[in-house]
């Protein structure tokens, strides 16, 4: 399949036509209109470093969270009941991106949230379409993840804690919310057993962009989210 380079014009080409490892496209920019037009596409941007160009990826098979089948461990049964955490959503989004990008990945030198991602996602939570849930602990930013919301998708993109439990809980409540509010799914993009143990399942590509389509027939729930639990 060939890499696709894109031009100033906002239009991607087909996801199906990804390599193997997900590469679709190099290039172009991190704008809102761009941005909102590759997760509608199925397709999410993930930098590998300042000598490379943009890459913008859409994997197969993509790994994906129905809200009805998440799977919450005993343990974390436990620590919700506690009430340890307070789940806020959208009040410290900035924090939250930033603590995602300072997080320490195995493997990997540096990370792939870049200053101009942090400043991209920072202009779609202003637009209401890029959120946050937090778990606080007296007081404190102790752990939580952010996404974007298009219909009825949510699309998570990086998650940290710095508490045991604390950015489980945030994600749990998430997508208790989630479900309440109608949502479809949400992408997790990528295989992680992490992410697995919370029932979140891989799906063909194919079987992903139908259901995409079909969520984003809903309207979306722009603006600041402004639910909060005690967890």
């Amino acid at each position: 399949m060939p890499i696709y380079r894109l031009s100033r014009h906002i239009v991607f080409p087909d996801p199906r036509e990804a390599e193997a490892d997900g590469l679709l496209a190099i290039g172009g920019d991190l704008s809102p209109q761009r941005l909102l037009t590759a997760y509608a596409c199925g397709i999410f941007p993930w930098p590998h470093g300042a000598d490379w160009p943009l890459l913008w990826f859409s994997p197969d098979p993509r790994l994906i969270l129905r809200p009805e089948a998440l799977h919450v461990s005993r343990s974390l049964r436990k620590t919700l009941h506690r009430g340890t955490f307070e789940v806020r959503f959208d009040t410290a989004f900035d924090q939250v991106i930033r603590a995602c990008a300072a997080k320490a990945r195995p493997g990997q030198q540096g990370t792939w949230i870049t200053p101009e991602m942090i400043r991209a996602y920072q202009v779609l939570h202003h637009l209401g379409f890029a959120h946050s849930a937090e778990a606080w602990m007296d007081g404190q930013l102790v752990g939580g993840l952010y996404g974007i919301a298009l219909g009825a998708a949510f699309f998570g993109e990086s998650m940290f804690t710095h508490r045991s439990d604390a950015s489980k809980v945030a994600f749990v409540r998430l997508v208790q919310h989630l479900q309440g509010w109608g949502f479809h799914f949400i992408d997790c993009q990528i295989y992680t057993p992490h992410l697995s143990h919370f029932g979140a399942e891989p799906w063909p590509r194919d079987a992903f962009l139908s259901a995409l389509a079909s969520a984003l027939q809903a309207p979306t729930r722009q603006g600041h989210w402004q639910a909060a639990a005690t967890a």
